[in-house]
């Protein structure tokens, strides 16, 4: 194969996995910071051709690899000399949460629901979503929580993301009448709220 053809792919597919990821939001990065991640799946990618393709030269298998060690060097120099160039390549932390108020708009900009913010506070053993004054989305998926002093308040889900949260109405012995007079009168549509709490 053409070493110009294999420099290009490897520019090429280096390019398009750090997109991929930037659009796929930081929720499915996890632990690792986004070159890590790609570094590493394109890694176990060229090591499975290698291993597949045998026949072909050392060289041609080797030279990707070097390519991306070279390119992550770069990139990793290039982010410590400039911040745009760390926004550019890496994610910057999100603020989900100010002031109590939960910031729909980076949420659905980062790709994280309702769920995934409930799950990762209720990981921190925070049982409202009240208790909270700001909530930050960090560089590699985690969230940091800050807390309002000498909060005790522990409210009930009774919509999320537009569906009615059949447990809390039993448990408060209502009915999905009561539920609708409460969203009529606020004049909010059932589809259109994303988070009600009784």
């Amino acid at each position: 194969m053409n070493l110009y053809i294999i420099i290009f792919r490897t520019f090429f597919y280096y390019i398009l996995f750090l997109l991929l990821f930037r659009i796929m939001g930081k929720r499915e990065i996890g632990e690792l910071g986004v070159n890590d991640l790609l570094v590493s799946v394109l890694f176990a990618q060229f090591a499975s051709l290698a291993i597949e393709n045998y026949k072909d030269p050392l060289l041609q298998t080797l030279l990707p690899i070097i390519i991306i060690v070279l390119l992550e060097v770069v990139v990793s120099f290039l982010s410590l000399k400039s911040i745009k160039f760390r926004t550019l390549v890496d994610f910057s932390p999100s603020v989900i949460i100010r002031n109590g108020n939960i910031n729909f708009k980076e949420m659905e900009k980062q790709r994280y629901s309702i769920e995934d913010l409930l799950t990762q506070i209720r990981d921190k053993g925070i049982k409202s979503l009240d208790e909270i004054e700001y909530a930050i989305l960090e560089n590699n998926g985690k969230l940091s929580v800050f807390l309002f002093d000498n909060k005790n308040i522990y409210p009930m889900p009774l919509i999320l993301d537009g569906k009615i949260q059949y447990d809390t109405l039993n448990s408060l012995d209502k009915k999905e009448e009561w539920l609708y007079k409460i969203l009529k009168q606020e004049k909010v549509e059932l589809k259109k709220c994303i988070l009600c709490f009784l």
